[in-house]
């Protein structure tokens, strides 16, 4: 079977290769790929590849072979999943536990942008609890992550300011209801909840803005510059503010799953897909997310579906 490994090279981060198909434990489920969506924090791991790095965490695709432990979805069954690694390929084994059955409604595409950036908002939010009527800033909002995070979290009643570098790549978070700023120091608070992805210098600035005893999510380092924190500035600013690094990682990922697709079910979470293309196109697809030059996801389709 053909499956995308790394190569090393930032220019042409993956290349395919003919391989053996995976062999599946007795938890997994075999699953014929049908589409997959790359995330930016891959493009990292592949810039100084470790030895047999298979990327690919989320895809979407039909059962071919059920777990031969009796759990999990019958052959035949479309499905979205949320394997540890080896999704970019034709096939793929999933645990059964972070697998999730597809209605007719659902297509590949739109199921294989869900989970990891859809876990991640998911289980963000209820890190942050009830939001209704609540003042909450996220940074770096114009990637998958972001789009989830202000759907659901308008959808609950919060009154968000994002956070994204220029008009564009906020367009669709405007629509969605978030107010939008391009520079987080211009972002006016005080805010109940800081939800923070971007690191570096932008966390100091935006802890500051919340209000006395509020709560700040760190999940993220996008900018890849480490915080600097400083005691004596943090004297002026905010008390008792709780800083909470948040990391979504942690299965069984089918109950998140499922509730994902059961909202895009029912049309009240809609993927924001920046770009579809043919998996021929990964290894291009992977440089401009990279880059930030795709606005939400990407989705990189087989062929097995069109």
């Amino acid at each position: 079977m053909r499956r995308l490994i790394p190569t090393g090279d930032a220019a042409r981060p993956v290349a395919f290769a003919e391989v053996p198909p995976p062999v599946p434990e007795p938890g997994e489920a075999m699953i014929k790929v049908e589409a997959f969506a790359p995330n930016r924090g891959e493009t990292f791991l592949l810039e100084h590849p470790r030895p047999g790095l298979l990327p690919g965490k989320d895809v979407a695709g039909l059962v071919v072979q059920a777990a031969a432990d009796g759990s999990g979805p019958a052959a035949g069954t479309r499905v979205v999943g949320h394997p540890a690694q080896g999704g970019w390929a034709a096939y793929a084994t999933v645990p059964t536990h972070s697998l999730a059955v597809l209605p007719h409604g659902v297509d590949s595409a739109r199921a294989a942008a869900l989970p990891l950036a859809g876990i991640t908002a998911l289980r963000l939010l209820r890190a942050a609890g009830s939001l209704a009527g609540a003042r909450v800033l996220l940074t770096g909002a114009s990637g998958g992550v972001g789009h989830y995070v202000t759907e659901l979290a308008a959808g609950a009643g919060a009154r968000l300011t994002a956070v994204t570098a220029t008009p564009a790549r906020g367009a669709r978070l405007a629509e969605l209801g978030a107010h939008l700023v391009h520079d987080v120091a211009a972002a006016q608070g005080p805010f109940d909840v800081v939800l923070e992805s971007t690191g570096g210098p932008h966390l100091p600035t935006a802890l500051a803005k919340v209000r006395p005893g509020g709560l700040l999510v760190w999940f993220g380092q996008a900018c890849r510059a480490p915080v600097a924190l400083d005691f004596f500035e943090l004297l002026n600013g905010p008390e008792r503010v709780t800083i909470q690094h948040f990391h979504y990682a942690g299965g069984p990922y089918a109950s998140d799953l499922a509730a994902l697709v059961h909202l895009v079910e029912r049309d009240r979470l809609h993927p924001e897909i920046g770009r579809t293309a043919d998996w021929a196109e990964t290894a291009d697809t992977l440089v401009d997310l990279r880059e930030r030059r795709i606005r939400g996801k990407a989705v990189l389709l087989t062929g097995e579906e069109r």
